[in-house]
Order: C-alpha cells, then structure tokens, then sequence
C-alpha cells in the first residue's frame, strides 16, 4: 500500500518564521522541521496545495513557499525498518520487536513524533540516565508519542505530565501510555505547553524534545518553573545551534550540566544558576 504525501518547504522572511510555524500547525502540519534558514513539513495525502500557500501567506506575504508530492511510502517496507534501539539502561522498540521486560519502553510508530529513530529522542534519554536520581514530578513539553515521558516512569519518576498541543498526536499518547503500564504515572495533557507548565510548577525535571525557535522562547518560563535543584534536558537543537543556544541559556541564569551529540543533533541538560 502506497500514498503521496504533500512536502512543503517554506522560506520566512524577517522575523516571521514562528508565525509560519504557527500557521503551518493550525493547518495541519503533522511536525516540523528547520533546515538552514528553511522550514520543511509534510501534509497528509489529499491536503490542497493552495491552502497551504494561502495559510503561510496570511502569516507572512514574503514567504517563498514551495510544494510537492512526496515520493511513494511503503508501509511494510517503511516497517521493517523500523528497529529496537538500546539507550543506556533503556531499550526502545516497536511491538513487533519489544520484550516483555520494565525497562522496555514500546511505542508504536504513527504520526506522533518520537520512536526512537531519531537521535534527539535518544540524546534526550541518555542524559537522563545521567541524574543522580530521578526526581519526583516531571514535564515533558511537546510530549508527541509520549516516549520520553513514558522513559521517565521506567526510569523511577512518581508523576509526569505528557503535554502535546496537536489533537491528533494525543491518541497514540495514551496508547502507549496504556501499552507500557505506566498509566498511574504518565497523564497525557492536550494544551499550550506555555499555559500548563506555570500551573504545575515547580517541577523537579522539564523534558522539551522541540524545534529551536521554540525552545528559546520557552527558555524564561522553564527557568521560573523549576525547583532550585531542577534540571531540564532540550532537544531538537542542531550541532550549528549549539553557541546560539548556549548563549541563551547564559542570559537565562540557567548553566549547562551535561550534552549530548548525535547525528548533528545537540542535547543539553541545564540547571539553575548557583
């Protein structure tokens, strides 16, 4: 079985790259990615192009937009690739390739991002395993799949909070919430990430796997909402990112603790200032 998905890459002008993130997202973009200057994502098939241009057009009239089919998936193909992947003490698969032990987290692949394929997911898990001790409350902003906050739970936290703003992503949250048993543990939250957080602070450990331009924004409000021993781990920030990232987080009393490279990709665990 095979479809044609809709690939759009937009160049923003100006300063206007979050407001056409926005737009993309409020018409259904399935997850976003930064290339460069770039902003690349993909529709589900039978998305009108038009519609598309229109949208990212009423956030910003400059943006270049272009759009295209993407090449043919096949699914059972695309599923055989899938593999299980050790990280640390944790090991993250598919049901069709998990064992049946508490520190094997299963997720099943769909639209919601986070499988363990990508190395932000990974990176994220990793310095994880670096605290001393799993802390009691933990957050995990735009929690997609929900595998880091379902790594979490395995890893010793007491509650956590899986917050994900796209509707369409929180279905395949709880399933594997459910999947995994640790629906005491992990409450899957539909909602702004920057409108929860500060009703559930302060928390021991924030986990924000997201694009950069994100992550900067929410850099003041995960400094307000931890406890003064907190730590948080941000992903989704690429090797060429790193300076501009550290120095944000400088300017945010907040220090770093612990990194992580992968595949381009930079993971970082920072802490309050002392």
């Amino acid at each position: 079985m095979t479809e044609r998905w809709l690939a759009v890459r937009v160049e923003p002008s100006g300063d206007a790259q979050q407001a056409v993130i926005d737009a993309l997202f409020a018409a259904g973009a399935q997850g976003i990615q930064e290339q460069g200057t770039s902003i690349v994502t993909h529709f589900p098939p039978g998305t009108d192009a038009a519609q598309i241009v229109r949208a990212v057009a009423t956030a910003d009239s400059r943006a270049e937009v272009s759009c295209e089919l993407a090449a043919e998936v096949d699914w059972s193909e695309w599923r055989a690739s899938v593999t299980a992947h050790r990280v640390g003490r944790l090991t993250i698969a598919p049901p069709w390739l998990a064992a049946s032990d508490d520190m094997t987290v299963v997720i099943e692949p769909a639209m919601a991002f986070g499988t363990g394929e990508h190395a932000t997911t990974r990176g994220v898990v990793r310095l994880m395993q670096e605290l001393p001790h799993m802390p009691e409350i933990v957050a995990d902003l735009g929690a997609g799949s929900a595998v880091l906050a379902i790594c979490a739970a395995k890893l010793g936290a007491g509650r956590v909070a899986a917050i994900e703003l796209d509707e369409d992503a929180i279905g395949n949250a709880e399933e594997n919430v459910v999947r995994n048993r640790v629906e005491r543990v992990v409450h899957v939250v539909n909602g702004d990430a920057a409108l929860l957080l500060p009703l559930m602070a302060p928390v021991g450990l924030i986990l924000a796997n997201i694009i950069s331009s994100v992550l900067l924004e929410l850099l003041p409000l995960i400094r307000e909402s931890l406890f003064e021993d907190g730590r948080a781990i941000l992903s989704g920030i690429l090797e060429e990112e790193r300076e501009m990232m550290t120095d944000a987080i400088l300017r945010n009393n907040l220090r770093l603790e612990s990194e992580d490279l992968e595949e381009g990709w930079w993971s970082v665990m920072i802490a309050l200032q002392r």
